[in-house]
């Protein structure tokens, strides 16, 4: 037999119900509030003390809607009739709609940096935020894709970078690869060492992974390395490289959203003027790769010469990945890099 609970936990209860039962679709009245009270929490409760606690929950600040309407009711002393304001239809607005944390519990599905476990935990306490009528799509958990980050210190490796980020201090970390064991394993640098020195600038998410865009400590440009590849980070005590010093910016501070348009597969390389002629079908597909500052020309029915300013290594893997669909038409120095390595690919598959 359940113990009876104390009165003062009437309130909360009341609100932990409102959380679990009722969104904008799913309203409760007190009296079945009252009997979520009995049947769940043991804790008998008349009408009065139902709305007296709700109020008190909606002065301290819950986003409580409910509705209300007027009844006549005799006065018991005096016999004449009296308007009764009747409250009913609770429930608790949240912060999120279901449709938002269903958005963020499919980007937390389809990222491929957040190992599993830690995956499955983060979306439980998305649906946390919800009732217990919210139907998100975690059962797909298992569905994850396979290359999914082994990486357990990920979420160790944001918190870390952040401070490191905010004190303007360089880090220390180990660099991992995959083995044909399929594991990873640290990267040895050429002299020997395992330990990568980097100035951080910032975190970012793209095409389902997660990049540090940091300086290697030995050179003077611009670096990407992959976050859930990074173990071991120490925060050193020397200060960072400013980013306006390094070569491609400019002498200007990192502006991310210009950065990462350049930078459509997070390759680290000089920037250069492309152009390429693109059948038409793809006109799609560069824009949703470059953006909308890339600049048409000369169409046709079949083909648009398209115009941007990226990453050199992006433009040329992008002239490979969709060739023939695409020509590379200058600079001539692009051209000719791609035009060897399709070579290079014939001849393979020649020789084969």
């Amino acid at each position: 037999m359940l113990t009876r609970q104390p009165k003062k936990m009437m309130t909360l209860y009341i609100l932990d119900i409102l959380r679990k039962y009722t969104d904008a679709d799913h309203r409760l009245s007190q009296r079945e509030i009252e009997d979520i009270l009995r049947t769940e929490y043991n804790m008998p409760a008349g009408r009065k003390a139902v709305r007296r606690n709700l109020m008190n929950l909606i002065d301290s600040g819950y986003n409580i809607e409910y509705s209300e309407s007027v009844r006549m009711v005799t006065n018991s002393k005096t016999g004449k009739l009296e308007e009764s304001y009747i409250l009913s239809d609770f429930y608790l607005s949240r912060e999120f709609t279901d449709g938002e944390l269903r958005l963020l519990i499919d980007s937390l599905l389809f990222s491929q940096h957040i190992p599993h476990s830690q995956c499955r935990e983060l979306v439980k306490k998305l649906e946390g935020l919800s009732n217990n009528y919210f139907r998100s799509r975690a059962r797909y958990i298992n569905r994850l894709p396979g290359d999914a980050s082994d990486n357990k210190q990920l979420f160790l490796n944001i918190e870390l970078l952040d401070e490191a980020i905010c004190k303007s201090r360089k880090v220390a970390f180990e660099y991992l690869s995959y083995g044909t064991d399929k594991q990873l394993h640290p990267r040895v640098r050429s002299d020997g060492s395992n330990d990568y020195v980097v100035s951080p600038y910032q975190m970012v998410a793209k095409e389902g992974k997660y990049y540090l865009i940091c300086n290697f400590d030995k050179y003077d440009d611009i670096s990407n390395y992959r976050m859930d590849r990074i173990r071991n980070i120490r925060i050193l005590d020397e200060r960072a490289k400013p980013f306006e010093s390094l070569q491609g910016a400019g002498g200007n501070r990192l502006d991310l959203a210009d950065y990462m348009k350049k930078h459509v597969y997070m390759y680290s390389s000089g920037n250069c003027r492309a152009v390429f002629r693109v059948c038409r079908a793809m006109i799609g597909d560069v824009i949703d790769l470059f953006g909308k500052d890339v600049v048409f020309s000369d169409e046709t029915e079949e083909s648009v010469t398209v115009s941007v300013y990226t990453n050199e290594m992006s433009a040329a893997h992008f002239a490979q990945s969709f060739a023939p669909d695409v020509t590379v038409l200058g600079p001539e120095k692009l051209r000719e890099k791609v035009k060897s390595q399709l070579a290079q690919a014939l001849e393979k598959y020649e020789n084969i």
